[in-house]
């Protein structure tokens, strides 16, 4: 049999690795796009359960999928197909409008279509009953309280909280009577959810109605639930310098499940 040609060789190369560069493009859209996306956590709003520099990853299938389930949303459309409805406690990554620009935040899912959510002197209460609310021991790390990235290490107030549903994880406290610890009763509509922070001093969430906030959530505007953590890096500190991370690798986060 006779040997092809160089110039089909080099044809035959290029047509190769023009095929093989477009099937990996098409299988990282849908990776994106259906399974799981990758998430930084920008801001200490989920501080002790996520930590500023966490990499996540968060699974969209879990939920179903909207048309923010799609990277830069190519198409726009209503509803969400093969809806799976969160449950209190889930942390989740959502859009959200505030200050005219879309965001994606992340937060705990505190109340369902339905619930009256009220908090009153920091503890929260759902249907007019009060969550149950434990001190812990103290968060150590950086300042829960700053309103940026900080190397600054302090000690919190930490409570644990379990729902309803017996889903338990901890919340932080850095203000004895933070400007957030009282609100009226809230209703959350039908199709909508009620999102706060772990870091109750230190978060923009459903609690502040819009448009100085963003309010309770549609659920379609949810991208999927956060699952692990798969890279961490200190606070303050640039990941792409590889050469420092046996120091600044958050080593005992990694792998860890998000709860």
């Amino acid at each position: 049999m006779s040997a092809l040609p160089q110039a089909d060789k080099q044809k035959f190369s290029m047509g190769e690795a023009i095929r093989l560069c477009v099937g990996y493009a098409v299988g990282i859209f849908l990776l994106y796009a259906l399974l799981i996306q990758p998430f930084y956590i920008p801001s200490g709003s989920m501080k002790g359960t996520l930590l500023v520099g966490d990499r996540v990853i968060v699974t969209k299938f879990s939920y179903g999928y909207s048309q923010y389930s799609i990277p830069f949303q190519p198409l726009s459309f209503s509803g969400r197909y093969f809806p799976t409805p969160p449950e209190r406690g889930d942390v989740v990554v959502f859009r959200a409008e505030l200050d005219e620009t879309d965001s994606d935040f992340v937060k705990r899912i505190i109340g369902i279509p339905g619930d009256t959510i009220q908090l009153i002197n920091g503890v929260v209460h759902i249907n007019g009953q009060p969550v149950k609310r434990e001190p812990t021991e103290d968060f150590v790390g950086e300042d829960a309280c700053a309103g940026g990235p900080t190397t600054v290490v302090t000690r919190t107030k930490r409570w644990k909280e379990t729902l309803p549903n017996g889903v338990s994880y901890a919340t932080l406290d850095c203000m004895e009577r933070g400007p957030l610890d009282n609100t009226p009763p809230i209703i959350v509509p039908a199709g909508r959810y009620f999102m706060m922070g772990d870091n109750r001093d230190n978060s923009t969430d459903s609690r502040v109605p819009e448009p100085d906030g963003f309010g309770t959530i549609p659920f379609e505007n949810i991208l999927g639930r956060a699952q692990i953590i798969f890279f961490s890096i200190a606070e303050g500190e640039p990941g792409w310098q590889f050469w420092r991370w046996p120091w600044t690798v958050r080593w005992n986060r990694l792998l860890a499940v998000v709860r």
